[in-house]
C-alpha cells in the first residue's frame, strides 16, 4: 500500500481545528505535526484545505442481494466513497433477508469483492429467528436489526413476547426502525376512504404519523429500560420523540442513543409539493417544527449521530401512485455537502458536525480505530474544499438509479480527496479501486 504525506491541511478533530501536515503508511496514520518530512510515495498539498476523519454512516441500504436493478453494494460504497464516506453499516432488509448468520456472511463476503468503502451490515431479526440473532458475533458485527414497522419480506417484528426476548437476551446493539404498525394501517384506512386510490403523496407524514413514531419509540425505551439494552433508535422525525432521550450525561455512558437522519434536517412538508414522492421515506419527512426540533436536538444532544438512511429506488418506480410508490431516498453522496451548508449558514461548528457524523457513531458502535484522526488509527480521512462549489448533476451522480433530490443543487463545498484505510480511493472525480475498503471491527466485551 501506498504511503501518502499530506501536508499544509487544517484538521478537523476532537473539538479543533488546527494546522498540521498528517503521515499515512501501512494503511494508518503513523504521525501528526507540524512540517513533516517522511519520505512518501504520495505527497497531497492541503493548502486551503480541510481534513476530516471519514463519515460513518450507520444506516444505508444497498439493495444487494435481490434488489440490484436499483442499486449494489459496488455502485453505492462508490457513491458514498465519492461524499467523504469511508464506513457504512447497511440494514438486512434485502432479498433474501439477512436473517441467518449464512445469509449475513454472504454479504460481508460480496463486500470484500466489490465495496469502496470500509463495511458492516447488521442482522436482522423477525418473529422466529431469536436463536440465530443470539449467535450474532459482536465483535465482527455491528448490530442487530428490528423493524417495529413495515418492511421488506418477513423483517416486521410485532410480536411482544419476541421483542422481550431480544431486547433481554441481546449482547450488541439493537437498532430499531420505530413506527407503530396499527396506527399507520388505521390512518391508511382513512385516507383510502377519502381519496381512494389518489391519496395525495403530501398526505404521507399523517398516515405515518408522529403519533406512530412517538408510539413505537417510547416502547422502545421501555424495552431498553426494563432490560439495560443497549438500543439505538434510527431516523427519529418528531419533536415530541426527543423527550425521550438524554443529554444529561456524556456519550460513552448512555444505554439508549438516537440519530437524525439528513433529509429529515433539510426537508419539510412543502417540499412536497415540488419533489412529491421522491422525499417520500419512512419515516416520513413531517411539518417545520419538527425539523427545527430535530437540529435544537442534535445541537443539545439528545440526538447523538448523523445517518442517511440511503435507500435508492428506481426513478420510474417513484414516478408511480402514492400508495404504489416506494418509500426510500438516496442520500449518502451527499450528505456530508449539505450539512456543509448548515455549516456555512452558521447553524453547525465544523467541530460538531464532525462529532456527530464520525465521532459518535464510533463511539456507539465501539468501531475498533476509526472515526477520529490519530496516530496508530486507520487513516479513513477526506478533505473538502469549503469554498469550492458543487453542482449536482446527472453526470456527477454515483448511484445506480442514477438520480437525487438535490439534482441541480449548488453546494457550497466540495470533496476533493477522500483517503479508504490508507487508500486514496477517490482524488478530484477519480476513483482508484485497485484496494477496497476493510471490514470493521468492534470493541466490545464478549
Amino acid at each position: 500500500m501506498k504511503s501518502i504525506l499530506i501536508k499544509n491541511a487544517t484538521l478537523v478533530n476532537e473539538g479543533r481545528v488546527f494546522q498540521s501536515d498528517v503521515f499515512i503508511s501501512d494503511g494508518r496514520i503513523q504521525k501528526i505535526g507540524s512540517n513533516l518530512t517522511e519520505k512518501s510515495d504520495r505527497e497531497i498539498d492541503a493548502t486551503g484545505l480541510h481534513l476530516l476523519p471519514g463519515v460513518i454512516d450507520d444506516q444505508v441500504h444497498f439493495r444487494e442481494p435481490g434488489l440490484t436493478h436499483k442499486a449494489d453494494i459496488h455502485s453505492e460504497a462508490r457513491a458514498a466513497v465519492a461524499g467523504g464516506t469511508t464506513s457504512f453499516m447497511e440494514m438486512p432488509n434485502t432479498i433474501p433477508n439477512a436473517t441467518t448468520q449464512e445469509l449475513l456472511e454472504d454479504k460481508f463476503n460480496r463486500a470484500a469483492e466489490t465495496s469502496l468503502a470500509n463495511y458492516s451490515f447488521f442482522m436482522g431479526a423477525t418473529n422466529d429467528n431469536l436463536d440465530e440473532v443470539l449467535l450474532t458475533n459482536g465483535a465482527t458485527v455491528c448490530g442487530i436489526k428490528i423493524f417495529m414497522g413495515s418492511s421488506t419480506g418477513n423483517m416486521l417484528v410485532d410480536d411482544e413476547g419476541t421483542l422481550e426476548q431480544i431486547f433481554e437476551k441481546a449482547r450488541l446493539p439493537i437498532a430499531v426502525h420505530c413506527e407503530d404498525e396499527q396506527t399507520i394501517r388505521d390512518n391508511l384506512t382513512i385516507y383510502e376512504e377519502k381519496y381512494g386510490d389518489e391519496i395525495p403523496v403530501e398526505c404521507h407524514p399523517e398516515i405515518r404519523s408522529t403519533a406512530a413514531c412517538f408510539k413505537s419509540s417510547f416502547m422502545a425505551v421501555k424495552l431498553a429500560e426494563k432490560h439495560n439494552t443497549r438500543l439505538h433508535i434510527l431516523h427519529i422525525s418528531t419533536e415530541e420523540e426527543l423527550a425521550l432521550f438524554r443529554n444529561d450525561i456524556p456519550l460513552k455512558e448512555k444505554r439508549i442513543t438516537a440519530e437524525v437522519c439528513v433529509h429529515h434536517l433539510w426537508f419539510d412538508k412543502s417540499d412536497y409539493a415540488t419533489l412529491g414522492s421522491q422525499i417520500k421515506c419512512n419515516p416520513a419527512v413531517k411539518e417545520a417544527r419538527h425539523k427545527e426540533a430535530l437540529f435544537q436536538g442534535l445541537l443539545d444532544n439528545r440526538l447523538d449521530i448523523i445517518a442517511t438512511d440511503h435507500a435508492p429506488h428506481l426513478w420510474e418506480e417513484k414516478q408511480a401512485s402514492y400508495k404504489k410508490s416506494p418509500s426510500g431516498v438516496p442520500l449518502v453522496q451527499h450528505s456530508l455537502q449539505l450539512m456543509l451548508e448548515f455549516y456555512h449558514d452558521g447553524r453547525i461548528s465544523l467541530e460538531r458536525m464532525v462529532e456527530k457524523m464520525s465521532h459518535a457513531p464510533a463511539e456507539c458502535f465501539q468501531v475498533r480505530e476509526r472515526g477520529f484522526i490519530r496516530e496508530g488509527y486507520w487513516a479513513d480521512l477526506v478533505l473538502v474544499d469549503l469554498n469550492e462549489p458543487y453542482t449536482v448533476s446527472k453526470e456527477n451522480i454515483y448511484y445506480k438509479c442514477n438520480w437525487s433530490p438535490f439534482e441541480g443543487k449548488t453546494f457550497r463545498s466540495s470533496v476533493s480527496h477522500t483517503i479508504v484505510s490508507g487508500h486514496l480511493a477517490f482524488e478530484n472525480g477519480r476513483f482508484d479501486e485497485s484496494k477496497k475498503g476493510e471490514r470493521l471491527l468492534f470493541d466490545r466485551p464478549l
